[in-house]
């Protein structure tokens, strides 16, 4: 019998990729491999090559390396196998454009190699109803982990404002301390260490008697000796001072010790985001997350906002032009700019004063001709919905009194008792447009504060106008954040209304003897 045994002919030779990302420890590669091997198994294929990726986010194939030289090497035609097995569309990636997805498959299969999706219920065949099914999983995918961002972003948020510490390490003359679910102490934490039971949480308390001395040495040289950051960088470093890191001090550390608020007792969270993995970004301070008094200071309160008086004063003796003038100086250094550049530049004013002079980094940045490639217009929206946010409260409050009922606002969670048997929240949603021009809002449903009914009040597209208005049961809403599109089928849409008559039906006290 002439030619290779029957055997050979039905085999197929194939690469595996199997990915773990941080957010889903049980989807470990191990099961994964399980799963795509049996797979291999049931249609005679031969695992020959294995990628895998680790620990690994989907949401970029920045720091993907096993993907990255799988795709390489497929498209430098050295491949010893003719498809490639992943257990599932998300293993894949959780790209935040579902056509990335799409692209580096395309780039296997336009060099022959086929991708299989182990553990999905569709054969990936280029037929229609495959075709659609990923894109839709793609989709489902890149939405998962917006949707954790925003999640786990609120609960940082939480528990800010309950005056725990969310990563970082401490600072110089501070201390992580662990703490129990009854606020009890555990110990501190050094550096490197991270809390290992998920009830417990981390504080701020003061580090030892020589570092919390050195930091009112810091102030003291500052405030009242009136020397500058370098200059009091350069005396620690001579007398041998390291900072907390065990690094000599440079002038951005010491401006740091001087403007962060935490050596006041303010938990502050937010200043900079670096969501989805997409651009690290400098927050305005509009858009930081704070709890006054959360940790034990140890500087006083006046003498930190002297401090910050003198940082915002040096600003003040510069025109605009020439402070601007010196940020083109920084761009053209570095190629860059930054808020830890600026800190870090001599003879420049800090960071917080460009914030102070033109309202903003990114507005200082665009007068010297360099887009960040941010759009911040949401802030200014945000800042008119807050504004607008109590007028419509009071206007409600006063409404349902007028119907003889009672509507009080609770001052520290914003929820409305009505008649001291409905407690009703009120958000404002913003409306925002897709890439395709579509209309879309967000709904926050606070699930901590447990209310009864949600208003959500969508603005029309210039956010200045209401639209119309969603009366949300909690009963029915099982989201923490609602994605509403212009229609949303009746299940969504039974609850929407244009005005908010109907609630103050509801609110309305009514005699039993006028029923009767």
């Amino acid at each position: 019998m002439n030619g290779p045994e029957p055997s050979s002919k039905s085999t197929l030779r194939a690469a595996a990729y199997v990915r773990m990302s941080t957010e889903h420890q049980q989807y470990s590669t191990s099961n994964q491999m399980d799963v795509v091997r049996e797979y291999a198994a049931q249609r005679g294929m031969e695992i020959v090559r294995t990628y895998s990726d680790e620990g690994k986010s989907g949401l970029r194939i920045q720091g993907r390396d096993s993907l990255r030289q799988m795709i390489g090497d497929v498209e430098g035609g050295s491949v010893d196998f003719a498809c490639i097995l992943v257990y599932d569309v998300s293993r894949w990636g959780r790209f935040q454009d579902a056509d990335e997805s799409a692209y580096y498959e395309y780039i296997c299969r336009r060099a022959g190699i086929a991708v299989h999706y182990c553990a999905e219920q569709f054969e990936n065949d280029g037929s229609p109803v495959s075709t659609i099914v990923k894109g839709v999983k793609r989709a489902m995918a890149g939405e998962y982990s917006r949707e954790l961002s925003s999640k786990v972003f609120q609960g940082a948020c939480r528990l800010i404002q309950l005056g725990y510490k969310q990563g970082g390490t401490a600072g110089y003359g501070l201390r992580r301390m662990l703490v129990d679910q009854s606020g009890q102490h555990k110990g501190v934490l050094n550096l490197g260490q991270q809390k290992s039971i998920q009830t417990d949480r981390v504080i701020l308390v003061p580090g030892p008697a020589e570092e919390v001395e050195t930091v009112h040495w810091i102030y003291e040289q500052f405030v009242h000796e009136q020397k500058n950051e370098a200059e009091i960088a350069r005396l620690l470093n001579e007398r041998g001072v390291p900072t907390d890191l065990g690094r000599p001090w440079t002038r951005g550390t010491v401006h740091e010790v001087l403007t962060n608020e935490k050596y006041i007792g303010n938990n502050v969270y937010h200043r900079t985001s670096f969501k989805l993995k997409r651009k690290h970004v400098e927050n305005p301070p509009e858009m930081w997350v704070r709890a006054e008094g959360a940790f034990a200071p140890i500087v006083e309160p006046n003498v930190f906002f002297m401090a910050h008086g003198i940082i915002l004063a040096r600003s003040r003796k510069l025109t605009d032009d020439e402070m601007l003038a010196k940020l083109r100086d920084v761009l053209k250094a570095h190629g860059k700019i930054s808020g830890i550049l600026i800190d870090e530049a001599e003879g420049l004013p800090s960071s917080a004063a460009f914030r102070h002079r033109f309202g903003s980094l990114v507005a200082a940045y665009r007068l010297i001709g360099h887009d960040p490639k941010v759009d911040y217009r949401f802030i200014e929206i945000n800042r008119k919905l807050r504004q607008q946010h109590p007028e419509l409260v009071a206007s409600v409050i006063a409404q349902i009194r007028a119907l003889g009922a009672t509507a009080v606002q609770d001052e520290q969670t914003g929820l409305l008792s009505i008649n001291d048997e409905l407690y009703v929240s009120i958000v404002l949603c913003r409306h925002q447009s897709t890439a395709a021009g579509s209309s879309r809002w967000v709904v926050r449903l606070d699930e901590g504060l447990k209310p009864d009914l949600t208003i959500a009040v969508r603005m029309d597209a210039a956010n200045e106008r209401i639209r119309d208005f969603y009366l949300l049961p909690a009963l029915d809403m099982t989201w923490e954040n609602l994605r509403v599109a212009e229609t949303n089928g009746v299940y969504l849409d039974a609850y929407r209304f244009d005005t908010l008559e109907y609630f103050f039906a509801m609110a309305e006290r009514v005699f039993v003897e006028d029923l009767l």
